[in-house]
């Protein structure tokens, strides 16, 4: 079967669609399998707040949280258990997928504790520990891009395991990454390994930008602040790919691509709309380039395939305009710099939070099977 046709262009114009959800139902019922063949998924993320759902919806987890209490292992460790068991097997459902693209895609992605997320040591170990108990050649472990997950993601990387960089809001954080991830490799290639076998990608968040900026511009109320509204997230996320581009062009880059080495692809994520105002597509068709992943929840997906429109490249040519509304902001007194920190703070909070409730949520389904 064949995809709706405005996925089919994205794919075209070098875009991978992945799907920004998972949960045991959704592999055990076979409709991983389906999007796979009628929407032309070729990637899989997760996070904690996607976990947390997927638990305590139904009772496709309740005969493993049984054994597990019957193992009398801890709230961690049962939580460690659940979600690389459905990554695993997600793994196995996209490795077709995998191997069609030589790598490129068929991934899965599972996060690092958020609790770890200022800790560069515990997040190499964790990294380790995920990657070993999934044991799929097609997993990403996902590091946020926290100052002290910066290290950490080049540790990882110098291990041979495949990153997938999260929660990335600012361009120098962003550069901050590339330069991570280009550390790790040429500590990979000192370590002996084979980096044409280590994929990355960097996780760059859109739309909580503008849900940010617009809450500022509707504070200021003129004609020209309105003017903005919508436009950040999207410039931003412009800007990063002139940034994707200038990082590898440069010598160090070529240096590692002739050792095999593949480019960290720039993937947009948190690309459902937050205000109904906006086209619920938007973040999927203004940010089109060669060489991206555009990772969706359902809802997106489903309206990309009903009324995409695909047409061509919205990236690349835009540069200056997407310089210009950052220009804009500044001029009117939004900073830039404190929007990204605050993002940055609460993209971790929230994921702390969200595993929090996972914890409680574990907790009360493991105490019931022990009752």
């Amino acid at each position: 079967m064949t995809a709706p046709q405005p996925l089919q262009d994205l794919a075209a114009n070098g875009v991978s669609v992945w799907l920004d959800d998972l949960s045991r139902d959704r592999i055990s019922s076979g409709n991983l399998q389906q999007l796979i063949d009628e929407r032309g998924v070729v990637g899989v993320t997760t996070n904690p707040s996607i976990f947390q759902a997927a638990l305590s919806e139904g009772h496709a987890y309740d005969e493993q949280v049984e054994e597990l209490s019957r193992a009398g292992k801890s709230v961690d460790e049962a939580v460690f258990a659940l979600t690389t068991r459905d990554v695993h097997d997600a793994c196995e459902v996209m490795k077709p997928v995998f191997e069609a693209t030589d790598g490129e895609d068929g991934r899965v992605s599972i996060e690092v504790d958020p609790r770890s997320a200022h800790d560069t040591a515990k997040t190499v170990e964790e990294a380790k520990a995920l990657a070993a108990e999934v044991d799929q050649p097609n997993v990403f472990i996902k590091i946020p891009a926290t100052v002290e997950g910066l290290p950490a993601i080049s540790q990882v990387l110098a291990e041979g395991i495949s990153v997938n960089v999260t929660l990335i809001f600012s361009l120098d954080r962003y550069r901050a990454v590339m330069n991570a991830f280009l550390t790790g490799l040429e500590q990979a290639r000192e370590n002996g390994k084979d980096l044409s076998q280590i994929r990355s990608v960097a996780s760059f968040f859109v739309s909580r930008v503008d849900s940010e900026v617009d809450k500022r511009l509707d504070a200021i109320g003129t004609d020209e602040a309105k003017a903005l509204r919508g436009k950040a997230g999207i410039a931003n996320a412009r800007l990063a790919y002139q940034a994707y581009e200038e990082v590898f062009s440069t010598p160090r880059w070529a240096s590692l691509e002739a050792a095999g080495a593949h480019r960290q692809r720039p993937l947009w994520a948190s690309t459902g709309v937050k205000d109904p105002d906006y086209p619920d597509t938007m973040y999927v068709t203004e940010l089109v380039a060669p060489g991206t992943v555009n990772t969706m929840p359902e809802k997106t997906l489903d309206a990309t395939a009903d009324h995409g429109e695909v047409t061509g490249d919205t990236v690349t040519g835009h540069y200056d305009d997407a310089a210009e509304v950052l220009d804009t902001l500044e001029r009117l007194g939004i900073s830039y710099s404190e929007v990204v920190d605050l993002l940055e703070r609460e993209g971790v909070d929230k994921f702390e939070k969200s595993w929090g409730e996972l914890l409680e949520g574990v907790t009360r389904e493991l105490e019931k099977a022990s009752a």
